[in-house]
């Protein structure tokens, strides 16, 4: 069955951390890799809508997007007890970016359109290709993942070196006069010695005033990455290929908090097209222990991008709404209408786990744990709740 294998991350103080990237709701992944390692593939599994996948290099110009619904046992439990009008399930947002090739960052291939489009994202899953078929060509002529590895990063970082150093040159020019750029010149040394090194901005460590000056730059290897390896469906239901084990030991080595999910589009391209029952009946057939990826796929996805789900529930709408962790109860109110935000009086919450404990929302009063909270509340994943707002004259029940 499919592995979700993740290093231990280090233990961090209390003191609250700077988090690298855009501070916003929404939020993208994109999915990256060589030409014909399974990109367009992906998907149009993840989505259920096609977009060009032939075998040809290049053949996705564009990016494509589309939500990819969330699977989340909370809305189903929350869709079932309010048996609501209308429901609308948490989505991540999924990019289909063209692969990239040796030299984009110099413009190479259509390089420099595809480092923008990634620019553009928030979070990547990395699609590696260990499987063999002669009827799909490998851009770089033979199947050698940890060599693929090292195109892809070396562009990415190539990319962020030439941005970091265009940045820093006014700022070190004028730390010779100027001592109160001196901080920040060295702040720039710093990355560009990293990246130097050989190394992504994702794996270094930073103090806060260095994140700051990072998410200035948006540089591309800050982002999260997820790395996906394409196998076939043989190998994947055996959990077995000459490539896997070297290719998880490599990233679990060079990238210890990145999420590596083995995964075979192949296999998931089957599945999709059918009934649950018969879909069951497939993977069965495997030996009973092979299940799905793209639940997994889709979760870390939306777990790299440091995003939480609050629920708006009543007989109306049941609704799961994407949000940035650590934002405010306005801010999440402005996710459901920008105006809310603005005119924000006070939220009504509680937290699914007592909803589903206790079975009612009138239970859940009767136990103290339905709350009134002001502006500086912080949403926690999983909290359900009503905006009171003065738009309009009046509070809106969301």
């Amino acid at each position: 069955s499919p592995v979700c294998i993740m290093s231990k991350k280090k233990a961090t103080d209390d003191a609250p951390k700077q988090v690298l990237g855009r501070v916003k709701n929404h939020l993208k992944m994109g999915i990256v890799g060589l030409p014909n390692v399974g990109k367009s593939s992906l998907f149009n599994v993840l989505t259920r809508t096609q977009v060009k996948a032939e075998n040809f290099p290049f053949c996705t110009i564009e990016p494509n997007e589309a939500r990819v619904i969330l699977p989340d046992a909370r809305y189903d439990w929350l869709v079932e007890q309010y048996m609501p009008k209308s429901k609308v399930p948490g989505y991540l947002e999924v990019w289909d970016i063209a692969g990239l090739v040796k030299g984009a960052s110099e413009g190479a291939g259509l390089g420099n359109a595809f480092l923008s489009h990634i620019s553009a994202v928030d979070g990547i899953y990395h699609c590696i290709r260990i499987f063999d078929d002669p009827d799909v060509t490998h851009v770089e002529g033979g199947i050698d993942p940890l060599r693929d590895l090292e195109i892809i990063e070396n562009e990415l970082r190539l990319k962020d070196l030439e941005k970091t150093k265009k940045a820093a040159a006014p700022v070190i020019k004028l730390s010779g006069a100027d001592p109160k750029k001196r901080p920040e010149a060295a702040m720039y040394k710093k990355f560009i010695e990293h990246m130097e090194a050989g190394n992504d901005i994702k794996d270094g460590t930073w103090s806060n005033k260095e994140v700051d000056l990072l998410n200035t730059l948006l540089l591309i290897t800050a982002k999260p990455v997820i790395y996906l390896i394409n196998m076939s469906t043989h190998d994947y239901t055996r959990q077995r290929n000459k490539w896997l084990k070297k290719t998880v030991m490599f990233l679990k080595e060079k990238h210890p908090n990145s999420p590596i999910i083995p995964f075979s589009v192949a296999l998931e391209e089957q599945c999709i097209h059918m009934e649950p029952a018969e879909q069951a009946e497939l993977l069965e057939s495997y030996g009973g222990k092979v299940t799905s990826a793209l639940d997994k796929i889709v979760q870390a996805g939306f777990q790299a991008l440091n995003l939480y789900t609050f629920f708006t529930c009543g007989a109306d709408e049941v609704r799961a709404w994407p949000i940035m962790g650590g934002s405010t109860a306005p801010q999440a109110a402005g996710t459901i209408h920008t105006d809310f935000e603005k005119c924000f009086i006070r939220a009504e919450v509680m937290a699914y786990d007592d909803l589903y404990a206790n079975g009612n929302e009138a239970a859940v009063k009767s136990v103290g744990k339905y709350r009134t909270e002001g502006k500086n509340y912080r949403v926690q994943d999983g909290d359900i709740m009503t905006i009171k707002h003065n738009a309009g004259g009046g509070g809106k029940k969301k």
